[in-house]
């Protein structure tokens, strides 16, 4: 064997055995591991070499007749490889799950939308919700009731059962590896490079720490994994077209891509990648002679089918459940129209019953017709000095409040109960009081807050008193003469000013309470963001009417729903004391995340990659680019290259194509989003470095080896696979504390677990 007991790689792990624990097992099985896939590359385990070997012999190495392994033998040894990866992939996401036994960084948020899940409550997220339904689905399994508050983080768990909603996320997350070696097994037909590549995401404290909490992360990397496998088992079986393997990785290709964009959008990339290897497989196949136009059409279909009709249909029912489990009233109604609000149990539009038409003296909540803005609000908190004039905020609110009411008044009178009824009409002249406060909503020739060139409005007066920049102008919609509530779409326009009330759909600063800015804006051009309609409405005058008839249809209720996640994902704000990050810090793993702990008494958890693997990351990136311009340029021209280099360069350029190119998809966009941007954000991305790097190495090994004979490269190439794995094995133990946690002095103290680790200032462990 090439690792002795006492002597290299295994000596090592023996004097830190100590240290390690219950880690140490995993890390001698890592090193047979890594022992068995190099003697699988001694004995000649390159499936691609294989079907390309050349019928005449090197004279050195082989002898003439010696036959090369079978490859039955091979897959064999692959398979063994696969299952010992899995192996210590479960053990290392599943060991020391339980701690810490209380909330951890974003398990406040998705711990809590687990529950709403249990408890049928409504709720709004920025995400798609497959992510949040498994979480719930893993709780209630394993008997958690929904009954924990999550309200911050450090919040201790009790007697409450969290490790079912953890475990789905570590058993998703510990699939990363095995599919990691899966795909570059297919990509290389090489078990040294896949086991190669899958330590370098078994061993990255990163990719451990996001698998053991509640977060949506593993399922997310779970399912675009599983596309790209797909996909590349999917091309493997491109001999045997129409075959039920070849349905089958289509399908799964189609399942997972409905996963991915299912938990998050960044789903998205991941369909962008397949969808452009799909259409350069379609026009090779239209490159074919040999093949009829009928049979292209029956691939083209067939991929549509999978890929675009299957991943939809999933989509949709993924919403279809969540409408359908969702069906109590909860915290996220006022995100959404009257006409979704009114399908859940409890809302007070839910089989609600009111009175159909506006009139003097009722009390009515007024919401902007733009989704996802909310309801006109008042409180009694002043504009701050230097903002126009300190009087009464006028904002929109999301959320159900009492401070939403506002009563519907003549301009020039006193509203009298014992007044004959009188109903609002288009044209009429109206002031609008603020029902908690008793001052009047008003503008005047001050400027708006955020939006330049719009007025500022504010509650003005006391008890209905104010002066004449308190009249508006109700303009019903279409003209008709009554306001309706609920259906009747109604614009305000300043009397005084002539400009016309709406919602900019900017969030205000903290003096603000960062609701949303209100404005009189001078454009008269007609917009969602200028429209109200009355929602709630009480006059104990007029008779009721039911609003069930405003109930929406599914496909209605799940194009509303998109347009408000995508306008609130893109208008995400940090919170105080929140720790963001910037695209350019993420591939130098600049700083990571406090998930838990902060003192030397706490229990620590911190979010970052292995150093040592997320710096090889970087600079493969470089080094990936200058080989592969090299082999292209050297191909291109005709340059005479040995068939061992030819077969390099090739499989670098093959391989390197798609892992850069999902690479690039995952990373790049994000220095174009507008919104919070967070260090975990780059993982997704992390994967592809990975396997990327795997490929570089490999290649540059077989490059500086090819002058050797066949006898001496193996050799060579055996001692290099096995220092980097060396070095990848002793990163983790140096940094496994960062995922498995953390007790007492911190990094920058010389009797801590991480003392000399802190290398860069900007790390805070």
């Amino acid at each position: 064997m090439f690792l002795k007991p006492k002597s290299g790689l295994r000596c090592v792990l023996k004097n830190i055995r100590d240290r390690l624990g219950l880690l140490y097992p995993v890390a001698i099985v890592t090193a047979e591991m890594l022992q068995g896939a190099l003697g699988l590359f001694q004995t000649g385990s390159r499936l691609r070499r294989r079907r390309r070997r050349r019928s005449k012999q090197q004279n050195c190495g082989m002898q003439q007749g010696e036959k090369a392994p079978r490859p039955s033998v091979t897959m064999k040894g692959a398979g063994a490889m696969l299952a010992v990866v899995t192996v210590l992939s479960l053990v290392s996401r599943f060991y020391r799950l339980a701690e810490p036994p209380h909330v951890c960084w974003d398990e406040t948020h998705f711990g809590k939308m687990g529950s709403y899940y249990i408890n049928r409550t409504f709720f709004f997220d920025v995400h798609p919700p497959l992510g949040k339904m498994l979480i719930g689905f893993a709780g209630h399994l394993t008997g958690y009731n929904g009954s924990f508050s999550f309200l911050k983080p450090g919040q201790s768990y009790g007697s409450h059962s969290y490790m079912g909603m953890r475990g789905l996320c570590a058993f998703l997350g510990a699939w990363l590896p095995p599919f990691t070696f899966l795909i570059m097994l297919h990509l290389s037909q090489s078990v040294a490079v896949a086991l190669l590549a899958s330590l370098l995401v078994l061993l990255d404290t990163g990719f451990i720490t996001l698998s053991q909490y509640i977060l949506l992360d593993p399922i997310l990397l779970f399912f675009i994994l599983g596309a790209v496998l797909g996909m590349v088992m999917f091309q493997s079986c491109s001999s045997r077209p129409f075959s039920t393997p070849w349905w089958l990785w289509l399908a799964l290709t189609g399942v997972n891509l409905a996963g991915a964009i299912g938990v998050k959008f960044v789903g998205l990339f991941v369909i962008i990648l397949v969808g452009v290897n799909t259409a350069l497989d379609l026009w090779k196949l239209l490159g074919d002679l040999s093949l009829t136009l009928d049979i292209i059409l029956h691939h083209l279909a067939a991929r549509v089918v999978c890929l675009i009709l299957l991943p939809l249909a999933l989509y949709s029912l993924i919403f279809f459940v969540h409408f359908t489990v969702l069906n109590k009233s909860g915290p996220g109604d006022g995100f959404f129209s009257s006409a979704f609000q009114s399908r859940l149990i409890g809302n007070n539009l839910h089989n609600a019953s009111m009175p159909e038409h506006l009139a003097y003296g009722s009390v009515v909540t007024l919401k902007n017709v733009r989704t996802a803005t909310g309801y006109l609000h008042s409180h009694w908190h002043l504009y701050p000095e230097g903002v126009g004039a300190r009087q009464q905020q006028v904002t929109t609110y999301s959320h159900k409040d009492h401070n939403n009411l506002w009563i519907v008044k003549k301009h020039d009178t006193e509203h009298d109960s014992e007044d004959l009824l009188e109903f609002v009409h288009h044209g009429d002249i109206i002031q609008l009081v603020h029902k908690a406060t008793g001052r009047n909503l008003h503008s005047h020739q001050r400027e708006a807050p955020l939006t330049k060139k719009h007025l500022q409005v504010t509650a003005y007066g006391m008890n209905g008193t104010g002066d004449s920049n308190d009249y508006w102008r109700i303009e019903v919609k279409g003209g008709k003469a009554k306001v309706k509530v609920l259906r009747s779409q109604i614009r305000l326009l300043h009397l005084s000013t002539g400009c016309v009330l709406g919602s900019s759909g900017k969030t205000l600063p903290k003096w603000g309470w960062e609701q949303g800015e209100v404005t009189c804006s001078p454009y008269l051009r007609e917009s969602p963001s200028t429209l109200w309609n009355v929602e709630d409405h009480e006059n104990s005058r007029l008779p009721n009417i039911s609003v069930s008839i405003l109930k929406q249809s599914f496909l209605e209720a799940l194009a509303e729903s998109h347009i408000v996640m995508l306008r609130a994902n893109s208008g995400l704000k940090p919170k105080e004391h929140e720790v963001t990050s910037k695209p350019w810090h993420w591939p130098i793993n600049f700083q990571g995340l406090r998930f838990s702990g902060v003192n030397t008494t706490d229990f620590r958890i911190y979010l970052l990659g292995n150093p040592v693997i997320w710096w090889l990351n970087l600079g493969n990136l470089v080094l990936y680019v200058i080989l592969a311009l090299s082999a292209a340029v050297a191909l291109k021209r005709g340059f005479s290259l040995s068939s061992e280099v030819t077969e390099v360069f090739t499989f670098l350029l093959e391989a390197g194509r798609l892992l850069i190119s999902g690479w690039f998809l995952h990373y790049v966009p994000f220095f174009f989003m507008g919104r919070v941007l967070y260090y975990h954000h780059y993982f997704p991305a992390m994967l592809f470095s990975s396997m990327l790097t795997a490929v570089t190495l490999s290649s540059l090994l077989q490059l500086c080896t090819a002058v050797l004979c066949p006898t001496h490269r193996q050799a060579m190439y055996v001692v290099g696979m096995s220092m980097l794995a060396a070095i990848l094995l002793y990163s983790f133990y140096l940094f496994h504390p960062l995922a498995y946690g953390m007790v007492g002095s911190l990094a920058d103290e010389s009797d801590s677990p991480m003392a000399g680790l802190r290398w860069m200032d900007s790390w805070e462990f």
